[in-house]
C-alpha cells in the first residue's frame, strides 16, 4: 500500500516544512560544469559538436542535413496521426488561439500628459524565438500549442522549433502536425543543453536566436542560466507541481483523481491536497492508495508513489483561512479550487501559475485544451512571475511628443532637475537648445 504524506501543517517541523515548501527544486550547480563544456564546444565547433552530442546523449546519429525537418516529413506525419487525434488538436489549438487572441494589446496608444505634451507605447513583436519542445518523457505536441500559438499570435517574423530526436531519428508525428496547424516550418532534431547553445551562439544549421522558452530538464535550464547574457532564456519552468485546495464540500473522489494529475510527470514533481477538512484528508488518502495500485504503468506508479512520500501528500490546517495562508506561501503552478463557493475565495489566492475553479475543471484540461497557457511558472516563481503568454513574444516601445509650446513649459524644471541629479550636459541640451526654424 502506497504511503502518502499526512501533515498538520500547525505541528510541523522546521525540516517538514523546508521539505515542502522547497519542493524538489532546481538547482543546477551540478550540471553548470558539464554544460560549460557542452556550450563551449558548440560555440566554438558548431554543427559537428551539435550532432556528436545528438549521438551520444540521444543514440541517434544523424548527418548535418538530416537535423532540419523537411517538407516530406510533414507530409508523411500528416499521413500518420489519425483523423481522432488531429481532429482533438485542431481543437486544442482553436481554444488556445482564442484566448491569446484576446490578450492582444492595440499595437500603439498615446494621450495628452499636459498641455503640448504626449507619451504612449509602441507594441511590436520580438524578432525572433526558439521554442523548445522537450520529449525525456514522452511527447509532448501540447507545449508546442502552448509555446507557438502565443508567438504566431503575437506575430513573431521567425519560429524555430528545438526538439530532440526520437528512437527513430525524427520528430513525433502529432508535434510536427502541431507545427503544420500554426504555419511553423522550421523545426530542427536537436535538444538538451546543446540546442540551448546552438540557439544562443547559431551553427550553421541552427539559426541564433534573440529568445529560447519552453520547459527542459536539469541541463537544459542549467545552459539557460549559463547563456543567460548571450540569450533571453524565458519563463523559468521546472518540476511539476499542483494543489489542490478543498473544503469538507469537496467529493474525495474527485480530489483524489486529480491528487495525482501531476505526480505522473517525474519524482521530483510535487502534488498536495490542502484542507482543514479531516474526514476528507482521510477519505482521499485512502482513495488515492487504491488509485495508485490500478495505474498499469510500473514507471508513472513509481513517480507517483515517490512523490507522495517526497513531496506531496495531504497538508492538514486550522481553516479555510489558513489554507489559503499555505497556497498564498506556496505559490503553485497550478491549483484546483473545490470549495462550495470557488468564487467566493478566488480574490483572496494572491500567488499562483494557474487557478482551476470548481470540480468540474481538473488540471488536465488546462494542459491540453481549455485555452489559458500551461507553460506556468514553478518553484515559488509564481509570486513573481506569470505563465507564458503573448507578452512573452512582444515588446513595449515607449512614445514621447512634445510641442514648442509644451516645451518652453517644462524647459526650467526638467534642467533644475538634472542639476539637482548633477548632469551637465542634461541640463545644458535644455538650457541652450535654439528655438525652432519651423514656421
Amino acid at each position: 500500500m502506497t504511503a502518502v504524506n499526512r501533515i498538520r501543517w500547525r505541528d510541523a517541523s522546521p525540516e517538514t516544512r523546508q521539505r515542502i515548501m522547497g519542493r524538489a527544486g532546481r538547482d543546477v550547480a551540478i550540471q553548470e560544469d558539464v554544460v560549460a563544456a557542452i556550450c563551449r564546444e558548440v560555440k566554438e565547433r558548431g554543427d559537428p559538436a551539435l550532432l556528436e552530442y545528438t549521438e551520444r546523449f540521444d543514440g541517434i546519429a544523424l548527418s548535418a542535413g538530416q537535423m532540419a525537418v523537411t517538407e516530406e516529413d510533414f507530409l508523411e506525419a500528416r499521413n500518420q496521426v489519425d483523423q481522432r487525434t488531429l481532429h482533438i488538436l485542431q481543437y486544442a489549438a482553436g481554444n488556445i488561439r482564442r484566448f491569446h487572441e484576446a490578450q492582444k494589446p492595440a499595437p500603439m496608444w498615446m494621450m495628452d500628459i499636459d498641455e503640448g505634451i504626449m507619451a504612449g507605447e509602441k507594441v511590436t513583436p520580438i524578432p525572433d524565438v526558439a521554442l523548445y519542445v522537450p520529449r525525456g518523457k514522452g511527447s509532448f505536441p501540447s507545449v508546442l500549442l502552448m509555446l507557438g500559438t502565443p508567438a504566431v499570435v503575437a506575430g513573431v517574423p521567425r519560429i524555430v522549433v528545438l526538439t530532440p530526436p526520437n528512437e527513430q531519428g525524427g520528430v513525433d508525428p502529432a508535434i510536427l502536425c502541431v507545427a503544420d496547424l500554426l504555419g511553423i516550418r522550421e523545426v530542427y532534431k536537436v535538444g538538451g543543453a546543446q540546442a540551448v547553445a546552438a540557439a544562443a551562439y547559431g551553427t550553421a544549421t541552427i539559426p541564433k536566436c534573440s529568445k529560447i522558452i519552453g520547459p527542459g530538464n536539469p541541463y537544459v535550464s542549467a545552459a539557460k542560466r549559463l547563456l543567460a547574457r548571450d540569450i533571453d532564456p524565458g519563463v523559468p519552468a521546472g518540476p511539476s507541481e499542483a494543489v489542490i485546495l478543498a473544503d469538507e464540500w469537496a467529493n474525495p473522489e474527485k480530489a483524489a483523481l486529480d491528487l495525482l494529475i501531476e505526480a505522473e510527470h517525474g519524482p521530483d514533481s510535487a502534488a498536495l491536497l490542502v484542507t482543514h477538512s479531516i474526514p476528507l484528508a482521510d477519505k482521499v488518502i485512502a482513495r488515492v492508495q487504491s488509485l495508485v495500485a490500478e495505474i498499469v504503468s510500473d514507471v508513472r506508479r513509481r513517480y507517483v508513489e515517490t512523490v507522495l512520500q517526497q513531496y506531496g501528500g495531504v497538508i492538514i490546517t486550522e481553516n479555510i483561512e489558513s489554507s489559503l495562508a499555505f497556497v498564498n506561501e506556496y505559490a503553485p503552478e497550478h491549483m484546483e479550487v473545490m470549495v462550495r463557493d470557488p468564487f467566493s475565495v478566488l480574490p483572496k489566492i494572491r500567488h499562483a501559475g494557474e487557478i482551476l475553479l470548481g470540480e468540474h475543471t481538473p488540471i488536465t484540461l488546462c494542459n491540453f485544451l481549455l485555452g489559458p497557457n500551461a507553460i506556468l511558472p514553478t518553484g515559488r516563481q509564481a509570486r513573481t512571475v506569470s505563465a507564458v503568454s503573448l507578452w512573452d513574444f512582444l515588446k513595449r516601445s515607449s512614445i514621447g511628443y512634445v510641442t514648442e509650446e509644451g516645451f518652453a513649459k517644462v524647459r526650467d524644471m526638467a534642467a533644475e532637475f538634472a542639476d539637482l541629479e548633477g548632469f551637465e550636459t542634461h541640463a545644458t541640451a535644455l538650457r541652450r537648445r535654439p528655438p525652432s526654424e519651423q514656421k
